[in-house]
């Protein structure tokens, strides 16, 4: 270091086409210094040279050469300036880190088997495996069932008329073909026939008062019931006969419990308006005469309705017969005038 900053001669600047023409020094040059045009000593050249070699070194190795003054503002001009020199903010220089994508979720290959969840298990079922699935959790649990009853919506006539004769189609699909003894066909259609008569027993009290409080409703459903009854066989032996005799009384009996409920209201009203005389008195024809029991309470509950007229008064002795003999007869029907008009 010593020795380069000692003052040399200039005799080592030689011009390389005038060895007599004496240039400016290279480090003169890169630090933006001319050498002036006048002639200079040489020990003052060599003493200039040694100042300006000291300053460059002591500005380079110097931690705030590149230092903004206190008193002034920084720049974006500064910003940009640091950032170009700096190396380490040199993008040839710094390491770039890429952007690092999430991976995959990787699926596992492992395949085992489970069973099918309660949606789609109730979906394989189908009517007759949901209601037997249903009846058997309700008897093992007796308060979901109470539940189901309070929940589920009431039968309307049409459905419960609907299972009626779904019993009613089994009972005639269990007849055998060609000629057959009565006993043969008798225990050969049993058990198809307790079912719907079973049944008939089990839906006729929902229809009866006071759990239904409608009687056109309660009699639409006897009108239906009945006449799925006038379709059970005919058994010669009587033995076999008192399934259908038991099911024609039970029935009367509804009838007249309906008739003597309707009575109450509007005197009868329902019952006239519906024509449900008429009807009870051709179901009772077609029974052969075994609804006895629902035919005297129409008489006795619609004896309102008179007979003739003589004169414009009503005459109860008049020549026409009286209700309750065109009902013991089957001709009940037949037009009558009401009233005193």
């Amino acid at each position: 270091m010593n020795v380069l900053l000692s003052p040399q001669p200039p005799s080592f600047f030689p011009h390389q086409h005038d060895p007599n023409r004496r240039s400016p020094t290279r480090s003169s040059c890169l630090l933006g210094y001319h050498a002036p045009a006048r002639a200079v000593e040489p020990d003052k050249i060599g003493k200039q040279v040694s100042q300006m070699l000291n300053t460059f070194f002591l500005t380079v190795s110097s931690p705030f050469h590149n230092a903004v003054p206190a008193n002034r503002k920084r720049k974006a001009d500064d910003d940009g300036d640091e950032m170009s020199v700096s190396p380490l903010n040199s993008p040839a220089i710094q390491s770039r880190q890429l952007a690092t994508r999430p991976s995959k979720k990787i699926r596992s290959n492992e395949l085992a088997g489970r069973p099918l969840a309660l949606p789609r298990l109730l979906e394989t079922l189908n009517a007759t495996q949901l209601r037997a699935l249903l009846q058997t959790i309700c008897e093992r649990q007796p308060d979901i069932g109470e539940e189901v009853v309070k929940s589920a919506p009431r039968p309307s006539v049409e459905c419960a008329l609907q299972v009626l004769k779904e019993y009613q189609d089994k009972l005639r699909d269990a007849f055998p073909y060609g000629e057959s003894s009565s006993d043969y066909t008798y225990y050969r259609v049993k058990q198809p026939l307790l079912a719907l008569i079973d049944a008939l027993a089990d839906f006729t009290p929902q229809y009866l008062p006071p759990n239904e409080t409608s009687a056109n409703v309660s009699l639409q459903y006897l009108d239906g019931a009945t006449k799925i009854i006038h379709s059970l066989p005919e058994w010669e032996s009587q033995s076999y006969r008192h399934h259908k005799e038991n099911t024609y009384d039970e029935i009367s009996k509804a009838w007249a419990l309906v008739i003597n409920e309707a009575s109450k209201k509007g005197a009868g009203f329902v019952l006239h308006s519906g024509g449900w005389d008429q009807i009870l008195a051709k179901h009772n024809q077609q029974s052969g005469g075994r609804l006895q029991t629902a035919m005297l309470s129409m008489a006795a509950n619609v004896g309102w309705v008179g007979g003739g007229q003589s004169g414009g008064a009503p005459n109860p002795s008049a020549s026409q017969s009286s209700i309750l003999d065109q009902l013991m007869a089957g001709n009940y029907g037949s037009p009558v005038r009401v009233g005193p008009w």
